[in-house]
């Protein structure tokens, strides 16, 4: 739990540092963009200064070369000169392979227009105008942000996913941990019974009661094994399906309440397809187990198989109460259950042992409230 506490700690100290960060980068980066826009602003009004001197100075040459040495400075922000008309006199800094197209200076002049207040040039009883629009960098400028915060966004789900990898990989093995201990803590007991049972076989009881105590401790047997394999890729041998289906599903009928009405079915006499025997039985029990428990232990089951070119279909239906379409997913996921009782592993287990063990798939095939619900797996045919 200690772990846990300072791995959230952590990471919203990771958070709040790149918050700072990004506020820091963001601030500065208005600042300078404000201050770079009112230096373009002053060199325009530099080049107003320029272009009034050049009618008023009756010195021409010395008034033509001041101008000239002003635009040979400023060569990286458009402008437009107009009369107080509207009618353009003059242009910079503009594509030269558009200017003689009147629209694209009208274009041109109106952005300038949009983006920054014109400046004004009055002598005499002459007044024009001196519109112009950000330069290139300054434009490129406003997009920096941007990109940074989708930058720091991307480091973000960088470090969202590594802190949940590891805390996935944190629970397979706690999980793991478990199912292994579990498997090791029932296998003592479970010899001391099967020594018992072969005393009470030379003994005068029932035989028949003893049989039935033999399949007991053979189930646990099993259990035991199935929990041992949880953690480690488990070895897949060649099986009919239909047969591993129907001794499973035979277990559970036998042991189950008689208000529950079972059937099976199967297209073929077999199927087979690699697997796990021990695991995939336990797949077929936990989703029939889920299905009578849907039921409230009443309604009717059935387990049903059949074949297409490619798979072996499994569907387990019942008359239950059914799942909203919202939960179809996540009723895989571990910890989801809508029982009183229970850890909500059962189905999240047979997702896990019929994916990544066996290469199938499992998925609510259909399923409506107060009607039932049809979950499948799909297995690959060999």
């Amino acid at each position: 739990m200690s772990l846990f506490k300072n791995t959230v700690f952590t990471k919203r100290i990771i958070i709040f540092v790149l918050f700072i960060i990004v506020s820091l980068i963001l601030w500065n980066t208005y600042i300078f963009f404000q201050k770079f826009k009112k230096e373009e602003r002053a060199k325009m009004e530099i080049l107003a200064a320029a272009q009034k001197e050049l009618v008023t100075n009756t010195d021409l040459n010395a008034s033509v070369n001041l101008e000239t040495k002003i635009f040979e400075n400023i060569t990286n922000i458009p402008s437009i000169l107009v009369d107080h008309n509207g009618n353009i006199n003059s242009f910079y800094n503009l594509d030269s392979t558009k200017t003689d197209n009147p629209v694209y200076l009208q274009n041109q002049l109106a952005i300038m227009k949009k983006q920054n207040a014109p400046i004004e040039i009055k002598y005499e009883e002459i007044t024009q105008y001196v519109y112009y629009r950000d330069s290139d960098l300054l434009n490129k400028l406003t997009y920096y942000p941007i990109a940074l915060i989708l930058i720091l966004l991307l480091f973000l789900m960088v470090i969202y996913m590594l802190f949940s990898s590891n805390k996935i990989a944190e629970q397979n093995r706690l999980w793991t941990g478990m199912a292994k201990e579990t498997a090791h803590q029932i296998g003592t007991p479970l010899s001391s019974l099967l020594g018992w049972i072969e005393i009470l076989k030379t003994e005068n009881i029932d035989q028949d009661h003893v049989m039935e105590m033999e399949k007991d401790v053979d189930r646990l047997n099993t259990i035991a094994n199935r929990f041992s394999k949880i953690g480690s890729v488990p070895e897949l041998e060649k099986h009919d399906i239909i047969h591993a289906s129907k001794t499973a599903f035979d277990y559970l009928k036998n042991r189950s309440s008689k208000q529950v009405s079972f059937q099976f079915n199967a297209t073929n006499d077999t199927a087979f397809s690699n697997i796990n025997q021990e695991l995939f039985g336990w797949v077929i029990e936990n989703l029939v187990k889920n299905a009578i428990d849907a039921m409230k232990g009443k309604g009717s089951l059935a387990l049903e198989i059949s074949t297409t070119d490619k798979w072996i279909q499994i569907t387990v239906s019942d008359s239950g109460k059914g799942i909203p379409k919202s939960q179809f997913k996540q009723i895989f996921k571990p910890g989801f259950t809508t029982k009183k009782r229970g850890w909500g592993l059962g189905l999240s287990l047979s997702k896990r042992i019929v994916e990544e063990y066996h290469n199938g798939k499992i998925f609510v095939k259909k399923s409506e409230l107060n009607k039932g619900t049809s979950i499948r797996v799909l297995l690959q045919k060999t």
